[in-house]
């Protein structure tokens, strides 16, 4: 393995990082209260990566069996416990566990503790996950769609459920 090709060919470096503070708060919320703050976007990083906080609150809930196609998804637990699902087994993670789900990896995630819990969401490369996510809460608060409608929202978002 080595370094991909240079992305960057000026001689000197440029000021062009960016903040997000702690206190932003969180660009989206689920009915149920879970919420998430986009830390880092596909569009922000140019489609390198996309890394999201997932603040789940003591309501049961998350993602059924599934795998995508085109990308990677990668869940570090920072606090509470998190069932993930790695295609074979269900493991309880814990602050600092860590799952990596190459493309077409089967994988899922619930928080079943009755306590809150926080994880990061990482995608590679950064696909625009946020209108995947908002169209949740869209579908979480009521909105109907045709069988043909789901499916093809789902498959839109290369999301494949088992």
């Amino acid at each position: 393995m080595s370094y991909p090709d240079p992305r960057y060919a000026r001689d000197s470096g440029e000021v062009s990082a960016t903040f997000r503070p702690q206190d932003s708060g969180p660009e989206l919320i689920y009915p149920s209260g879970t919420t998430v703050d986009y830390l880092a976007t596909g569009a922000s990083t140019e489609g390198r990566f996309g890394l999201y906080r997932w603040n789940m609150r003591t309501t049961p809930g998350g993602a059924d069996p599934h795998f995508h196609r085109t990308i990677s998804e990668s869940f570090f637990v920072l606090s509470g416990t998190v069932r993930l699902y790695n295609g074979q087994e269900w493991r309880d993670g814990t602050a600092g566990d860590y799952l990596y789900v190459p493309e077409g990896g089967i994988h899922a995630f619930r928080n079943e503790s009755g306590s809150p819990a926080t994880m990061l969401i990482l995608f590679a490369p950064g696909a625009p996950r946020e209108a995947y996510f908002e169209g949740l809460v869209e579908i979480a608060n009521g909105k109907e769609l045709t069988e043909q409608e789901r499916a093809e929202f789902f498959l839109r978002h290369d999301n494949h459920w088992l």
